[in-house]
């Protein structure tokens, strides 16, 4: 896909260019994936044309706001990235530790991924050109979230967002990724490390809001240390295809995760989702929600995988994915699946693709809430479960608003 001559120009230590070279072997050795593998089934990435997009660091302003309006006024920490280049790195609290290249993140790269876990996640590896590592103190509280812009707006651009996350132990702490960009074609490929030491609380949040053509393949690998509390969630509302795969490691006794996904796809976009819920470590638990919504022409892609190891007994684990259809012409996909090495564990999947329940409508349309009215309320309260349990109270608005008027643009409307 692009020439390992390239880690040649970049800057980092000898220990981590040695690093880059080997990631870069790895993905010329595995080549550009097929839909005809079963991890990719389902997706256009056949369509993908590599020739068509430049490696590049141009860097460039700070993005738009967006969905995260206001949420830097009472941040923790803001870091900005714009084209492959860290524009801005503010600290406001203590008990937290940001690093760059040169500047701590050349040994926290690989924390938790030493290697990708497909090519995209090598050629990151390979080619990321502006990486951060955000280290929280052991025992450290930080109660206001630190954020991290990832924006992107140079038409033909591909670049290779790397941010890890480490929090030390009995720490607690939110961070929240915002990844936007213009309505030019680029190709952004990021992976985020999650590394949540023993007894640790991590709040994590994806909000992405691409343009509409877009390329993103993201990949995010996590572990959960011993009676550790992880909570990742996703909102994808934007991109051409935008495509994460999210993998939770459950290594250490009495971990626990909790992974939520909100997300609506619009025009002729497709948003794909992965996620491995792997329990290594005994009396573990993990549950998933994923709720979306796809109208017009648009495409929603979920696969799961729930895997539980040998040595893993008294596990719990859910997964849960739901899907609206509000137009003929949408589609989505939903396959939950399992592997059980222990009899000893309660595991659950479930998933439904349905249009506005009949029902929910009738029962509103009977107390006299017109038709399109009532379709618009039964969207909007779908996706409460989740939005309520977002991290953040100013993005759970703005989200709700978002769905509000894109669901007005479906020719409802939804009054307050």
């Amino acid at each position: 896909m692009f020439s390992p001559d390239l880690v040649d120009a970049l800057d980092g230590s000898d220990a981590l260019t040695k690093r880059r070279r080997a990631a870069a072997e790895r993905a010329v050795a595995s080549g550009m994936p097929s839909f005809t593998e079963e991890v990719w089934r389902y997706t256009p990435i056949d369509d993908l044309d590599p020739a068509l997009y430049a490696f590049a660091a141009p860097g460039g302003a700070a993005g738009p706001a967006g969905l995260m309006d206001g949420v830097d006024d009472g941040a923790a920490a803001v870091v900005r990235i714009t084209n492959g280049a860290v524009v801005d790195v503010s600290v406001r609290a203590e008990g937290i530790r940001v690093g760059t290249l040169g500047d701590g993140a050349d040994d926290l790269i690989g924390t938790v991924a030493p290697e990708g876990p497909d090519v995209f996640g090598d050629w990151n590896l390979a080619l990321a050109t502006a990486p951060v590592a955000v280290s929280i103190d052991p025992n450290a509280v930080v109660a206001a979230p630190i954020v991290v812009h990832v924006h992107t707006d140079v038409e033909g651009l591909a670049w290779f967002p790397r941010l890890v996350v480490v929090a030390g132990r009995t720490s607690q702490a939110t961070v929240i990724e915002h990844h936007t960009g213009g309505d030019t074609p680029a190709l952004v490929c990021p992976l985020t490390e999650l590394s949540v030491g023993d007894g640790a609380h991590l709040g994590h949040l994806t909000v992405q809001e691409l343009g509409t053509r877009a390329w993103q393949i993201a990949n995010l690998c996590s572990d959960v240390g011993r009676d550790a509390n992880l909570r990742t969630g996703q909102v994808a509302m934007g991109g051409a295809y935008a495509r994460a795969r999210i993998g939770i490691d459950m290594t250490g006794r009495g971990g626990h995760s909790e992974i939520d996904a909100v997300y609506f796809g619009r025009g002729s976009s497709t948003l794909d989702f992965r996620t491995f819920q792997t329990h290594v470590a005994p009396h573990t638990t993990s549950d998933l929600l994923f709720k979306g919504a796809v109208d017009d022409h648009a495409r929603a892609v979920y696969t799961g995988l729930i895997r539980i190891e040998a040595d893993a007994p008294h596990v719990v684990a859910n997964q849960t994915n739901r899907n609206l259809k509000l137009s003929p012409n949408a589609w989505a996909e939903s396959v939950p699946n399992l592997e059980i090495e222990n009899s000893d564990v309660q595991c659950s999947h479930a998933s439904s693709i349905g249009p506005v329940d009949a029902d929910q409508r009738f029962y509103l349309e009977s107390r006299g809430v017109p038709t399109d009215v009532a379709e618009a309320l039964v969207v909007r309260g779908f996706f409460d479960e989740v939005l309520d349990a977002l991290p953040s109270e100013e993005i759970s608005a703005s989200v709700r608003r978002r769905i509000d008027e894109l669901v007005s643009d479906a020719d409802f409307a939804v009054t307050q």
